[in-house]
């Protein structure tokens, strides 16, 4: 997300690790940014070391490498494009290497992806995807631009088949020569994917999705304003799965609490709504009217950011709430969570304002101590944050090079590195240390 934004803690950057690690979710949430966190480094793996090359600060005896850098050539004619964003691995086309897809969060501006016609939706924009493919010490092997011609991918979500859903945060820009607003699906592999635009799943400022591997159903999240966005779900005709399933068709529906128009009003974490509904959306291409404008009554909130399936629930985020900009109270983010089989909604965690660490985006699990791992889009400095599996929060890295935000953050199948970007100038950082040796 640009640098005035703040928040994504989703499943659109949830590593292979997050399916095998998601039971962890019930002790990482307590982490307040509220809390004492000037001596957070007694937690986690101690202070901070400044870089000697001003790039990123990390902990005695981690590490970084530098890959696939914004404007490096790819290609006749193609290089890595910038503003790099949510990103999610997968198997590699070897036993140790790993693949991962990554966002550009551009529109006509920055360093243009560019690819191929049969991967390109709209020339006249400049977002879209890399695919990278790294060996197990973090090395990069190769990389390509797997989907060009799309508008501001921002987060996404990781598919129960093993797919990337890449989301557009626009309703249209001025100069496109296509509707944007969309949802476009990735094959790590890179042998079907298609740059056609999953209409099923409706248009609107998309940030994240995350999926029940159970029912195949997805839970989108809207960052937008005037009127604030929504939360979706979108429940499939074909419950089976697979590349361009979605292309089936399907319901999309808003959640509706009834009482309850702005969910910044809920300031008490554990309050829980136990009549929840669902609202059909009438026209979910928005052809006339914005998805989130076509509902007199429903449920909204400021920054809706990431959503992330864990453990029968699905968790998303507001990123903040500003009373100054409409919202009903100040907080500096609330976690969500909707249980489908129980019909519930839970605030699971409100992060208020004035801790050392704040605007959390991207989140992954940590294969060490029952922790996440977030990249920070807040304000001031910019860290990778790390927390026990009792919420205390703790530095793993600090953006030395410059004040922008942090994104991507996700783990290598075999849990050795942590891969993380800084959005400008876009770069993505391999990170490998004692991760097993975090202290509690």
């Amino acid at each position: 997300m640009p640098v005035s934004r703040r928040g994504f803690i989703g499943g659109g950057a949830a590593s292979a690790l997050s399916i095998a690690f998601a039971g962890s979710l019930d002790s990482i949430f307590q982490t307040s940014a509220g809390a004492d966190t000037g001596s957070a480094e007694a937690y986690g793996y101690g202070p901070l070391v400044p870089d000697p090359k001003g790039v990123l600060d990390l902990p005695k005896g981690f590490s970084y490498k530098e890959l696939s850098a914004e404007g490096q050539p790819i290609a006749p004619g193609v290089v890595v494009p910038g503003h790099h964003d949510g990103t999610a691995t997968f198997p590699g086309s070897h036993r140790h290497t790993t693949r991962l897809v990554r966002n550009h969060e551009q529109d006509t501006t920055g360093t243009r992806a560019v690819a191929p016609p049969e991967l390109t939706y709209d020339p006249a924009v400049w977002g879209g995807t890399t695919t990278l493919e790294v060996d197990e010490h973090g090395n990069l092997l190769s990389q390509r631009v797997s989907l060009a011609g799309t508008v501001r991918n921002c987060a996404g979500g990781r598919t129960p088949w093993g797919t990337w859903l890449t989301c557009e945060e626009t309703e249209g820009i001025a100069g496109q020569t296509k509707s944007h607003g969309w949802v476009f699906e990735v094959d790590p592999a890179g042998r079907r994917t298609k740059p056609v635009p999953i209409e099923p799943l409706g248009r609107y400022a998309h940030e994240a999705v995350c999926i029940d591997p159970h029912t195949n159903v997805a839970y989108l999240t809207e960052d937008a304003a005037g009127p604030f966005g929504l939360f979706y779900r979108f429940t499939p005709k074909s419950r089976h799965g697979g590349y361009h399933s979605y292309l089936a068709g399907g319901t999309l529906e808003a959640l509706y609490v009834p009482g309850v128009p702005d969910l910044s009003a809920v300031q008490e974490p554990g309050t829980t709504f136990r009549h929840v509904r669902w609202l059909k959306v009438p026209d979910p291409s928005a052809a006339g009217t914005s998805t989130r404008a076509q509902f007199d009554t429903i449920t909204r909130s400021q920054k809706l950011e990431g959503a992330w399936w864990s453990g029968g629930a699905a968790y998303f985020v507001a990123s903040f709430a500003h009373t100054a900009e409409g919202s009903a109270a100040a907080h500096a983010g609330q976690v969500w969570r909707y249980h489908p089989a129980k019909g519930t909604l839970e605030l699971y965690t409100l992060f208020k304002p004035g801790g050392r660490f704040d605007g959390p985006d991207n989140i992954t699990v940590s294969p060490y101590g029952g922790g996440v791992v977030l990249a920070e889009d807040g304000d001031g400095e910019q860290y990778l944050v790390g927390t026990t599996s009792q919420g205390k929060p703790f530095a793993i890295g600090r953006n030395a090079f410059n004040d922008g935000e942090l994104t991507g953050v996700t783990f290598a199948g075999d849990g050795r590195t942590l891969f993380a970007n800084r959005q400008e100038p876009g770069v993505t950082f391999a990170i490998t240390g004692p991760w097993q040796h975090i202290r509690r």
